[in-house]
C-alpha cells in the first residue's frame, strides 16, 4: 500500500483508498477526498450529482467503495478507483435505459468507466441516477 497525495488513507491497488467501513455522508466524503489525482474530481462530481439528483440519498462505505441507496430500496450504485479509470456500478444497471456501456458477470449489474480526460456526460449520468433510485435496488449489507 501506498500513501495518497499529502496526508490520509493508503492507497491498495490501482489507487483505490482504503477507508474504514462506515454509514453516512463522512466515510463517503473521507473516500472522496483520499481519491488520486484527476479521480478526486470525478468523486466530487458524481457525488453531488447523486445529492442533487436524488435527495435524501442514503452513503456509506462497504469494502473500500462508496455506496448510494434508497431507504427501504436498497443500493443502487456504488464506484471504485483502478488504475486507469473509476468504476460506477449500476447495481440494477441491466433495467436502465439506454444501459451502461459495460457488462458485468451479474446479469442485473451494468458499468460505466471514466478515463482521465474523458468527457463525463452529467446528463445521461444524472438519467441513469434518477432511473437506478427508483427501482428495487441490492441490499448487499
Amino acid at each position: 500500500m501506498k500513501e495518497p497525495e499529502g496526508k490520509g488513507p493508503p492507497l491498495l491497488s490501482g489507487g483505490n483508498p482504503q477507508i474504514p467501513k462506515g454509514d453516512g455522508d463522512a466515510p463517503v466524503q473521507a473516500y472522496i477526498a483520499a481519491m488520486p489525482g484527476w479521480k478526486r474530481d470525478v468523486g466530487r462530481r458524481l457525488d453531488a450529482l447523486i445529492v442533487r439528483t436524488v435527495p435524501g440519498v442514503r452513503k456509506a462505505v462497504r469494502w473500500n467503495s462508496p455506496f448510494y441507496g434508497v431507504d427501504g430500496q436498497g443500493w443502487f450504485l456504488s464506484c471504485h478507483c483502478f488504475t486507469k479509470y473509476v468504476k460506477v456500478t449500476f447495481l440494477n444497471g441491466a433495467e436502465l435505459r439506454p444501459l451502461p456501456p459495460v457488462e458485468s458477470k451479474h446479469e442485473r449489474v451494468r458499468y460505466c468507466h471514466i478515463h482521465e480526460g474523458e468527457r463525463f456526460d452529467e446528463e445521461r449520468f444524472a438519467d441513469w441516477i434518477k432511473q437506478a433510485s427508483q427501482l428495487p435496488g441490492d441490499n448487499l449489507f
